[in-house]
This record gives structure tokens, sequence and C-alpha cells, in this order.
């Protein structure tokens, strides 16, 4: 995977992140964010492709793969959106960028959200994939979504009940829940599938995604509550499975119109896992979007 990739740990802001870059000197910079419980590795379909004309980024977030494991505390302030997204703008900066697009999937285009919020100089345009608005959700929630979603309901339990649990058979709760995701299929190439799994065997990393989600149903709402209406000003692709529970049970476009002002999108014929199932697809739909979106980039000092 990721021929001709950097890869490095480069700090952030508060943890130092693993990542994987390439792409031409000068090129505009895209950074792309993973999902639950992944790593950087979702992107090996993706991230190739659009390094043949952007500078790509690839990080794991902090909590998850080889990124760094903060220790939390009550609130699960150290694993909210506002201070994943912190780490990026940090690791993005270190880089030389400033400015950047976005491309992100299911926790890491929360992260993405908040992103845009908090540093909306620092995003020109993001392609988000297979997410409606986190405080939406949970305020929609109806007993189609949360028997499909049942992980975001278990996972946010008080320590140490899901770390124990998930801590038994970590292989076996991994598989349950995202092949379940992909309709019983196995989306994922074995070079990615083995990272995944030797990532998730760490009891770190299943605390810290814990404690994501954690955050995600506490902290994450008490930061979008306090936007009061704020909205993100940067053009916003949203795109979604069509054979997947934003489909079935949400209004995507609707949802992101109430937290965004330039948003547009629509379902893919695909699962949860988008961008390993049709990579092609994904990387000509965000390449033609951050096209129309450019950006201007600084020559590097």
């Amino acid at each position: 995977m990721f021929q001709e990739f950097v890869e490095e740990r480069v700090g952030g802001d508060g943890a130092t992140l693993f990542i994987r870059r390439a792409g031409p000197d000068g090129a505009p910079p895209v950074v792309l964010l993973h999902g639950y419980p992944q790593t950087s590795a979702m992107w090996n379909g993706v991230a190739p492709i659009l390094a043949r004309s952007y500078q790509v980024v690839c990080p794991d977030l902090r909590g998850y793969g080889r990124s760094d494991k903060p220790e939390s505390d009550p609130s699960h302030l150290p694993y909210s959106k506002r201070a994943m997204a912190d780490d990026v703008v940090a690791v993005m900066r270190r880089l030389g960028h400033e400015r950047f697009l976005v491309g992100a999937h299911d926790r890491g285009a929360r992260v993405a959200h908040r992103l845009g919020l908090d540093h909306p100089d620092c995003v020109s345009a993001m392609a988000l994939l297979d997410i409606a608005p986190t405080r939406e959700m949970y305020a929609g929630t109806s007993a189609e979504f949360a028997r499909a979603y049942w992980h975001w309901f278990f996972l946010t339990q008080p320590q140490p009940l899901p770390e124990k649990m998930i801590g038994c058979d970590p292989e076996g709760f991994w598989k349950l829940k995202c092949v379940n995701q992909a309709r019983g299929e196995n989306p994922f190439s074995s070079e990615a599938l083995t990272e995944y799994l030797e990532a998730f065997a760490e009891p770190d990393v299943i605390h810290a995604s814990c404690e994501d989600y954690r955050a995600a149903a506490s902290i994450d709402i008490e930061h979008d509550n306090a936007d009061q209406g704020r909205k993100l000003d940067m053009p916003v692709l949203a795109l979604w499975a069509k054979r997947g529970v934003i489909e079935t049970c949400f209004d995507a476009l609707g949802l992101w119109r109430q937290r965004a002002e330039r948003v547009d999108g629509e379902a893919l014929d695909a699962t949860h896992y988008m961008a390993e199932e049709i990579p092609d697809e994904i990387a000509a739909r965000m390449s033609g979007f951050f096209s129309r979106n450019p950006i201007h980039v600084e020559a590097a000092e």
C-alpha cells in the first residue's frame, strides 16, 4: 500500500500523529481523515490517485493506529472533535500548509465538521463521506437507527464496560461491526485489514476509540450548541451510501443544509466503506469537487 508515500510522525496540538504523505511539490494540499475503527490505511485506493495532482496527507487521528493516545479526562475533552481537529491543523501547518482541502469519512468527517467551524480560514472546501451531523443524528434517533448503529450507544457506556467486552475478542468485534456495515461483504484489502486488526488489538486504541464516541455524545454536542447556529461557510460535498444507514434513516442533504451554507451531494451505490469499495469513483468525485473550489498555495519558506 501507499507506494511512493512518505511515512512519518508529525507533532499535532497535544498529540503526535502518524502520517502518510505524497504528491507534487507546489500542488494543492489535501488532508484525508479516516473513520472508526480504522486508520489512514482506508485511503489506500483513493490517496494514490489524488496524489497525482495534490499534496495528499493521510494522518491516523489521535487515539488511532500509530498516533499518540493521550490520557482522557471525565469530560472526554482530549477526544473531542475539537481536539482532534486542532491536531490536524497543527500537523498541516508544520508541513507548510496554512490552507487546505479536506476529504473525510465517518469519524474523520465529524472531525472535519468541527475543523471547518473552528478554523474556517484553513479549509477551502470539504468532501464528507457517509455521515450526517452528529448532533442531528442523535436528536433524530429512531429504533431503526439504534438497531443499525448499535455501536454508537454501546461505545458510549462508562469505562470499563465496552473496553472489557471488546478486549475479550478485538478481532471478532472489529469484524462483526465492520462486516455488518458492509452488508456482509469484505471490501478491505488484505494489507489494510491486517493494519486495522493489529492496531485494534491494542488496549489503548480500544479505550481511545471509546472515548471518541463518549465525546461525540457529550462534549461535542456542547460545542455544537455553543455555536449558536453558526454554519460552515466553505463549499461542502456530502456523499453517502445508497445501501447504508444515512440513506435509510436520515435526510442527509436536509440536515447538512442546517449546518452548512453551501452544500451539495447525493447517495452513491455502495455501503458504508465506500472509499474502499469504489475508490476510483470517490477519487474522481473529490478531485472534481476540489478542482471547482481551488485554493492558492503559497510557496513554503
